[in-house]
């Protein structure tokens, strides 16, 4: 149950694939103002390696669910997002804060559900936006907001997951292969979007080869952006861009140390956020935000 004063922040991962083993349970367990408090997975010997391996106790079925939310302050999650979400409903209601992956869902009812219950049991919440917490990027988009004056913007996320040849352990998800490149990148895409040029007024989306989409976007500013994302590019093709145009010429994107220093960013926001109960800007509302604009591109792309 949650604490608002606990030290360490006891956090229990939710999760034992890939993205658990290689970047949450490391930058959990590493964490100074962190104890890991346990791990579940689904397969009860992943659970068991993943948690020996960090020094922590394994959880597993309906039961360990409970039980590890009972042993923790907060939850972050290593699962596919429609499987996140009614757990992270379950943790909210259990009185844990919450640590997500994006997209939070991809459907708006279930983002919806997650962000009501956050707010009605007034746990903290973030989202796991990398861009938004790896230190060179953040730094920049907080830069590139207080500078104004955009008049476009171009971003392009192009993965080779899905490439001839690819061998990435990435591309067994069975939720990336279905939605693709706009719900695997497009939220980080947007996360730095929104930010610097405002709210998205209007957008256009189409369909590309594979499943890359290409999106139009109206922002509240006045400033446009276009969006191209996708995770079928040939090798030589992959690469992520974003560049500002404006006022005072152009901005580029920097590079980042990645995703596990940038992880542990997101935990400094959640605690950060459980000891002063102000919401974090990439919190489940704004995840919420994500999913519905994900979704209209989706629909309009298929259309």
């Amino acid at each position: 149950m949650t604490t608002a004063g606990t030290t360490p922040l006891r956090i229990g991962l939710l999760g034992t694939g890939p993205w658990a083993r290689n970047t949450q349970a490391p930058a959990l367990a590493a964490h100074p103002g962190v104890e890991l408090s346990g791990v579940w997975g689904r397969r009860a010997e992943a659970a068991d390696a993943l948690a020996a391996a960090h020094g922590t106790r394994a959880y597993t079925g309906e039961e360990g669910i409970d039980a590890l939310l009972e042993a923790s302050d907060a939850v972050a999650f290593a699962l596919p997002p429609d499987v996140q979400a009614p757990l992270a409903v379950r943790a909210a209601e259990a009185g844990c804060h919450l640590l997500m992956d994006k997209p939070v869902a991809t459907t708006v009812a279930g983002a919806r559900a997650v962000a009501e219950a956050a707010e009605k049991a007034g746990v903290a919440s973030v989202v796991f936006c990398t861009l938004r917490f790896a230190p060179e990027t953040a730094a920049w988009i907080a830069e590139q907001t207080a500078v104004g004056g955009w008049f476009t913007a171009r971003a392009q996320w192009l993965g080779s997951l899905y490439a001839a040849g690819s061998a990435s352990e990435y591309a067994d998800s069975p939720w990336r292969r279905e939605k693709g490149g706009l719900w695997d990148v497009g939220p980080h895409a947007l996360s730095v979007l929104i930010p610097v040029l405002g709210e998205v007024e209007r957008l256009t989306a189409a369909a590309g080869p594979a499943d890359t989409t290409h999106l139009i976007l109206r922002h509240a500013s006045g400033a446009s952006s276009t969006v191209t994302l996708g995770l079928s590019a040939p090798p030589g093709a992959a690469g992520v861009e974003m560049e500002l145009r404006g006022e005072r010429g152009t901005a580029s994107v920097p590079g980042w140390a990645g995703a596990e220093t940038a992880f542990r960013g997101a935990v400094d926001a959640l605690a950060e956020a459980v000891r002063t109960g102000v919401p974090h800007a990439c919190d489940a509302r704004f995840g919420l935000h994500l999913t519905e604009l994900l979704a209209a591109a989706e629909e309009q792309a298929r259309a």
